[in-house]
Formats: structure tokens, C-alpha cells, sequence
């Protein structure tokens, strides 16, 4: 599989998992932690591939101003997903009414992140990069991920 196809699977993976989520109810407090824990762990996988393989490739590649501003764009919204709204929202307990909007806010984050790199990084990414580059990272990046959702489920069991 190549690393776009990849991207993109996580991509509507996620958004499957936050649109349960945001259907949830207070009351599903079971449903929500296991919900929760499973964004956790895909969010911070994807991220970190896209962050030590994808983009370097990307950048290395890119040759215009516009390439080096969806990069470090698109790192900055990883920032404000990853490291702001996740860990705020892991720390609101899942019954609390600040729960739904945090979730939702995640939700349009991610969203927005994934509609951005679908539409405008990731054509980019197949002009600067040809199939078999493609192919390779997205090798790489299966792999990577692999060891990184045990790493991250182990963390947390």
C-alpha cells in the first residue's frame, strides 16, 4: 500500500471513531473510554509516522514556498490536536459536559487537518514523489505504525 493510501485509511478510520464519539452520549461512559482510547492511540500512531517519514519525504521533495508552508502548517496542526486538545480532552472525565464539546472540537481539528493534506498535500505529494518513492514510504510507514499502536496499547494496559 502506498503512503497516500495509507494516510488516507487512517484518515476515515479516525473520523469514523470521532463521529461515534461525538454521537455518544454522557451516559455511554463504557463506550466513550473505549472510543477515547482508540483515538488515542490511531491519532498518535498516524501523527508520528506522518511526522518521522511522510513529511520529511514531502519536504525533501518540495521545491516551492507553498510546499514548505503546508509542512510546517501541517505540523502545527498536529501540535494543536496532539499536544492541546487530546491531552484536555483525555483529562475530562467522560461523563462531564465539557466532554461533547472537547470531543468536538478534536473532531473539527482533525477534520480539517485531513481535508487540508487530502486535497492539497498529498496531489503535491504525487507530482514530487513518483510510485515506487510512494510505495516505499508507505512500506516503511506500515511498519512503523505497527510497532507504534503495540507501543502505545501496552503503554496505557
Amino acid at each position: 500500500m502506498d503512503a497516500i493510501t495509507l494516510l488516507k485509511n487512517d484518515h476515515d478510520a479516525v473520523e469514523k471513531l470521532l463521529e461515534e464519539l461525538a454521537q455518544s452520549t454522557p451516559r455511554a461512559v463504557k463506550k466513550r473510554t473505549e472510543l477515547l482510547e482508540k483515538i488515542r492511540v490511531e491519532l498518535k500512531a498516524h501523527t508520528t509516522i506522518e511526522e518521522e517519514i511522510f513529511y520529511p519525504a514531502f519536504k525533501a521533495s518540495g521545491n516551492q514556498s507553498d510546499d514548505d508552508k503546508m509542512y510546517f502548517e501541517a505540523l502545527e496542526e498536529h501540535r494543536a490536536a496532539g499536544d492541546l486538545v487530546l491531552p484536555d480532552l483525555l483529562a475530562t472525565p467522560v461523563g462531564n459536559e465539557k466532554f461533547s464539546g472537547r470531543a468536538k472540537v478534536l473532531k473539527e481539528l482533525v477534520t480539517h487537518h485531513a481535508d487540508e493534506e487530502e486535497k492539497e498535500m498529498f496531489p503535491r505529494a504525487k507530482k514530487l514523489l513518483d510510485k515506487a518513492t510512494l510505495a516505499s514510504l508507505g512500506e516503511k510507514m506500515a511498519m512503523r505504525k505497527a510497532e507504534l499502536v503495540k507501543q502505545l496499547k501496552s503503554d496505557r494496559g
